[in-house]
């Protein structure tokens, strides 16, 4: 099966990128101050920058991964859509409206308050910058995936092509438009992707007599899996070590989000810590609407397209929704969903670049190299110039891991975030004698032993499924690293304030804990 319509496809996505660089230009043009460029001058309400944050959050990995893991393995696929949505609940309950109170525009704001400026702004730049490019490199593979299928490009070097066009009109939306030009890309995006999956949804459920054990009943029967795909351990059972990599996973999930630069940078976007709350309950609604759908999509997949043509497609598993689309509605609806995806691509990957080149500005270039003393223009063209460096590195690493499952590449971002984030985090906001010391060996401590451990797991070698599947120097059995690194990071932080003399600011965790708790002192509206 190919793409359907070559010209219909390009025409959709050609009409979606010109649109939205006109909104991007328009937002845009009213940057003035690095407020503007980096939180939007906190200028959106709840409801709008909650659809932003599922605009953010929905990625390649939810629309392509997570349909075309559910196709492949079935119940174990939809694991990652669960984990996903729960993880919410820790950003409602616990990171929020503190975060809100106490930053401004980067996590650096946060770890920085209690401690020494330099060494912790400069080690959440680092890792801000390395969580970023792992998220984006899934992203561009998911984008490789997607224009091979639209555009039957067979070839590693025209996918790279691909690839390298994608990163290209990222870098423009982030250079043109700055926070405020991404959020409402986001929020379009958001609209459109949650509009397309509901009615891909109604579609499938009408073609099975609106009965989704219908849907599943014949999914099964065109699996190579039979029955078993809509039972637990198809792919995280069998054995203790995979049901061992199944905990790992869901921990890395679950506490990822919570801990993703790009998702927390989206809290200084509104005025004050309500408005932070209701982004997390609308947010946490359209995902749970968004995920429900995948279900739908993806056992609809596996019913009418079928694995083994999922599996030989352009693009593999990620091309599970975008064959289903060509099935149930031709050339037109494949065009309009491929368009969706691309934009979801596109807004994902904007909103990272913007992250990690606000964070290189801001707390490397502004706090440590010009110790606050930067003028707001220098330091938002600093800001641009990461975001040309950040597309280069991005595009690179997409073609290098072109062909990975989406979902699976995602979710080793979400193990970095949760390994060097969490811990900072939740330290700062709730132990009194946690030092500058603890926050470094936390940082680097979770950073490093995640970075080794997926370097060194069978996700980089030693499986078919590996990102080098023909050499083999893998000597950590899990695929994903959460369930060491994670813990490993609570230990680091916690060993690293207990064995250092230095004596926290009791002044300083005071004001922070009113701040975060109540917003006085922040200079919120």
């Amino acid at each position: 099966m190919t793409g359907g319509n070559t010209a219909i496809n390009v025409s959709v996505f050609t009409v979606f990128v010109l649109i939205t660089l006109w909104v991007v230009y328009r937002a845009g043009s009213r940057n003035t101050t690095a407020s503007d460029y980096y939180a939007a001058g906190s200028s959106f309400t709840g409801p709008q920058n909650g659809i932003a944050l599922s605009g953010d959050f929905l990625s390649a990995a939810s629309f392509l991964g997570i349909s075309g893991s559910i196709a492949v393995n079935g119940y174990d696929g939809f694991l990652y859509s669960i984990g996903w949505v729960v993880s919410w609940l820790m950003g409602l309950m616990i990171i929020a409206e503190r975060l809100r109170n106490t930053g401004r525009f980067t996590l650096g704001d946060v770890l920085a308050f209690r401690m020494r400026q330099r060494p912790v702004r400069a080690a959440a730049a680092n890792v801000t910058l390395v969580i970023s490019l792992f998220y984006m490199i899934a992203q561009m593979a998911g984008a490789g995936a997607l224009m091979a299928l639209l555009l039957d490009v067979h070839t590693k070097a025209g996918q790279a092509v691909v690839i390298a066009v994608v990163g290209i009109v990222m870098v423009l939306y982030v250079l043109v438009g700055g926070m405020k030009g991404t959020t409402w890309v986001q929020i379009i995006k958001a609209v459109l992707l949650i509009l397309c999956v509901t009615l891909m949804t109604v579609f499938l459920l009408g073609k099975f007599g609106f009965s989704l054990s219908s849907i599943m009943e014949t999914a099964s029967r065109h699996s190579p899996l039979g029955p078993q795909v809509l039972e637990p351990g198809a792919r995280y059972g069998g054995t203790p070590l995979a049901r061992l990599d199944f905990i790992s996973l869901a921990l890395a999930l679950v506490l990822g989000t919570a801990s993703l630069p790009h998702v927390l940078m989206r809290f200084y976007t509104v005025p004050n810590a309500r408005e932070a709350r209701r982004s997390v309950v609308w947010a946490t609604w359209m995902m749970s609407i968004f995920y429900l759908c995948t279900l739908v999509i993806g056992f609809g997949s596996l019913a009418l397209v079928g694995a083994d043509t999922i599996k030989k497609a352009p693009g593999g598993e990620n091309s599970a929704a975008p064959l289903l689309a060509f099935e149930i509605g031709g050339a037109v609806l494949l065009g309009i969903v491929s368009a969706v995806a691309f934009a979801t691509i596109l807004a994902v990957v904007a909103g990272l670049t913007l992250t990690a080149s606000a964070s290189f500005a801001h707390d490397v270039y502004a706090n440590v190299i010009k110790r606050g003393h930067a003028e707001p223009r220098q330091e938002v063209r600093v800001a641009r110039l990461t975001a040309v460096v950040v597309g280069v590195l991005a595009i690179v690493g997409g073609i290098a891991a072109n062909g990975q499952n989406v979902a699976f590449l995602v979710a080793l971002a979400f193990a970095l975030a949760a390994s060097a984030n969490l811990s900072t985090i939740i330290y700062s906001m709730f132990w009194k004698r946690f030092n500058t010391n603890g926050t470094l060996w936390a940082i680097y401590g979770g950073l490093v032993s995640c970075i080794v451990l997926i370097a060194f797991s069978p996700a980089v070698s030693g499986t078919k499924t590996s990102i080098f599947p023909e050499v083999d120097f893998a000597f950590f059995p899990l695929g994903n690293p959460g369930l060491v690194s994670i813990p490993f990071s609570f230990l680091c932080g916690f060993l690293g304030t207990v064995l250092s003399r230095e004596k926290a600011d009791p002044t300083k965790q005071a004001e922070m804990e009113v701040r975060a708790l109540t917003g006085i002192g922040s200079g919120l509206r």
